[in-house]
């Protein structure tokens, strides 16, 4: 549903500059909000009583997988039809913007055009989704990959080139390495290294020079050592992260976005038991190692400024679509940030990881009107934000998603 005008009346205003919440009123004119604070008499708008309910900036997820389908079965995402993983990721799309997601990055495909296909859908207005930008299947190297039936193989550095010039000829935004391994594969250590630098740097140079970014599942110290020196902007993980490279991470942290995908070790670990892979396996072959060392390297890494987004790895049975706020809350609970911290990285940051920081993730004049009004303060329980029944209205463009009266 349109409107040329509306007016946000009695709400608290969390707008993600770095400002405590404060009550006021927010005109949104069109796709964009045209005033904060005292909007003033006399404003032909239709309105929308806040009565002290939060408004806030839509959030981001940094690390997205619209094709991972719920399942337990992993080698099934190379499986499923392409007809029903594309309708799959319509779901998952409309999902997201359910949850108060306006802001996705894509992480990996799991066949060659879904991610596309989705964007392209968003952006004219066929489907209902957040802004999303778009990935391929992930590259990995002879031998690395973690599910085979979804990955794109190239081996040496011309074999790089050549996986990231066809990929980017799908239309794809950026560009997605497979670095290390991942425990529950069975035969992939999480500390395993995959790539080598001189592949590393031709992917890099080569999406680069097309103006693509590269982001890379690199869970271990070597491959997180391996993103910085040869320029990856996005890390996944970065589990066992060393003190070399923490201080290369805080060194680089005017650049570098790290989304670690907390919950997916948390999930792996306590919540996986009914999909046939109990705690006991879990912690046998390392995730609550990896959890308790991954644990220390972030919030050593939030110490440092490094600038850490939610969000990673939902769409498996134990991290299902539309349970993405869990992220902040681990965020809170675990490394450390204070709420407003946690908000922060999924709003501003996340305007500044979609490249569009002049725009996006903030409650201010002329920034893009994605917008969601909270029954509840997110600074007081960060959990409200996991509650789609306490979203009561959810913009984007200036156009309502969801209307709640209440």
């Amino acid at each position: 549903m349109a409107a040329s005008k509306v007016l946000f009346r009695d709400v608290t205003i969390l707008d993600s500059t770095g400002a405590g919440p404060y009550r006021g009123e927010v005109l949104v004119e069109d796709d964009r909000i045209a005033a904060v604070g005292t909007v003033g008499p006399g404003v032909d708008a239709r309105v929308i009583e806040g009565r002290g309910r939060t408004l806030m900036s839509g959030l981001c997820d940094a690390h997205t997988h619209f094709s991972w389908n719920n399942s337990a079965d992993l080698d099934g995402l190379g499986t499923m039809p392409v007809e029903e993983h594309l309708l799959f990721c319509l779901e998952s799309a409309k999902t997201y913007l359910d949850s108060g997601y306006t802001m996705c990055l894509g992480a990996a495909s799991a066949k060659d055009r879904l991610d596309v296909v989705c964007r392209d859908a968003i952006n004219a207005g066929r489907i209902p989704g957040p802004r999303y930008l778009a990935n391929g299947p992930e590259i990995a190297v002879t031998g690395g990959a973690l599910i085979k039936s979804i990955t794109k193989f190239a081996d040496g550095p011309e074999g790089m080139r050549k996986a990231v010039r066809e990929l980017i000829d799908l239309g794809v935004d950026q560009i997605k390495l497979s670095m290390t391994g991942e425990e529950i594969t069975g035969t992939q250590r999480a500390e395993d290294t995959y790539f080598s630098d001189e592949e590393t740097a031709a992917c890099v140079a080569e999406a680069h020079r097309r103006g693509k970014r590269v982001c890379a599942h690199a869970r271990s110290a070597e491959s997180v050592k391996m993103c910085l020196r040869n320029g990856v902007d996005i890390i996944y993980h970065a589990s066992f992260t060393d003190e070399e490279g923490m201080d290369m991470l805080e060194a680089a942290k005017d650049w570098v976005f790290v989304a670690p995908g907390i919950n997916w070790l948390v999930a792996t670990l306590y919540e996986a038991e009914a999909f046939g892979f109990p705690q006991a396996a879990a912690e046998a072959v390392g995730y609550k190692r990896e959890l308790e060392i991954a644990t220390e390297g972030l919030r050593e890494m939030h110490r440092r400024g490094v600038k850490l987004l939610p969000g990673g790895d939902y769409g498996f049975a134990w991290t299902p679509h539309g349970t993405y706020a869990r992220d902040l809350q681990h965020f809170v609970e675990r490394l450390g940030f204070t709420p407003m911290e946690a908000i922060t990285s999924a709003t501003a940051w996340g305007g500044e990881i979609m490249l569009r920081p002049h725009e996006l993730g903030k409650v201010a004049p002329g920034y893009l009107a994605d917008l969601l009004l909270v029954d509840g303060d997110p600074l007081a329980d960060i959990t409200v934000l996991q509650d789609h029944d306490r979203l009561h209205y959810i913009m984007k463009d200036g156009r309502f998603h969801k209307e709640n009266a209440a």
